[in-house]
């Protein structure tokens, strides 16, 4: 007889996730408590129940078998469970999100205190965050970036444009004539004079936008490098200098006359972003109150409602 019915419980998870995180996740313990009870329960059977690779775990023929025979009498526990457990009160989901430090300033941290569940904020790269999308540690990421995984699905819901805008003293008639008489290899050589800033983790922005208006690489690198987008707006915040910023995150900055907004660029440079979820997961209602929020946000930032064209 089996000296723990968690081991069983913990197996199903696993078989149905197919992977240790997404089963650590559904049953709210840690990854290395799913590997233990994984451990005793092989230990127990003397059979191996799952092949390991690197993104899955996928059931040996014992496995499969175990499953089969353990899977509706644990419905029927899990169902008693659910229907004679009192609980003194209601749990709070904790849902994990993951995006940059300037989408998080601007949409949700005014309503944090508002929110009946838990949140965790995740900042870093985007490779990383669809990672860790898939593997179960993020719920919900909001990316310019798409993946291709099958249990991933992408929503668009806003765009940003990638403007060049430039500190509030700064003296622009010189690079606004150029522009107006379209003579883009003079305006390019005087910009790659001027003062620029940029953050670690974006220089993207700056190579993109200057490689489809000025068609080759930047061959110089930014003079000062702050540690994100809000800092740069600060910085400039009449003062003197360039940097290329997504609108959104300057637009009020302009309207206050902090800083100007210089050009858009001959051919506009837009990423679509969008709400990045697992095909399944448990957590609908709260992520649908996160992206209700993110979509307001941008909808009464821009008078033209969002198309994915």
């Amino acid at each position: 007889m089996l000296s723990n019915l968690e081991w069983l419980r913990t197996f199903k998870a696993i078989y149905e996730t197919g992977t240790l995180s997404g089963a650590a996740q559904e049953l709210y313990i840690s990854q290395p408590g799913v590997s233990l009870h994984l451990n005793s329960l092989e230990d127990f059977t003397g059979c191996k129940l799952f092949d390991r690779s690197a993104r899955r775990m996928v059931p040996t023929e014992k496995g499969k078998m175990l499953y089969n025979f353990i899977l509706d009498p644990l419905l029927k526990l899990e169902a008693a469970e659910k229907h004679f457990h009192k609980r003194s009160q209601a749990e709070r989901a904790t849902i994990s999100v993951g995006m940059c430090f300037e989408t998080f300033q601007y949409t949700l941290e005014e309503h944090i205190a508002e929110l009946p569940f838990n949140l965790i904020i995740k900042f870093g790269e985007y490779p990383q965050m669809l990672q860790d999308l898939e593997h179960g540690l993020l719920d919900l990421i909001v990316t310019p970036q798409k993946g291709q995984e099958k249990n991933l699905e992408f929503v668009p819901f806003s765009k940003e444009r990638i403007v060049l805008i430039a500190g509030g003293e700064t003296d622009t008639e010189m690079i606004q004539e150029l522009l107006s008489r379209d003579d883009m290899e003079a305006a390019r050589n005087w910009l790659k004079q001027q003062l620029w800033y940029s953050t670690a983790a974006d220089m993207e922005h700056l190579k993109n936008f200057w490689r489809r208006n000025f068609e080759e690489h930047p061959d110089f690198s930014p003079n000062y490098i702050v540690p994100n987008i809000s800092s740069i707006i600060r910085c400039l915040s009449k003062k003197e200098g360039f940097s290329v910023v997504p609108d959104f995150l300057c637009r009020e900055a302009i309207e206050a006359g902090k800083i100007k907004l210089v050009w858009e660029g001959r051919l506009p440079w837009e990423n679509t972003l969008h709400f990045g979820t697992r095909k399944k997961t448990m957590y609908e209602n709260e992520l649908q109150q996160l992206k209700t929020l993110f979509s307001e946000k941008w909808h009464l930032a821009n008078a033209e409602p969002f198309s994915a064209d």
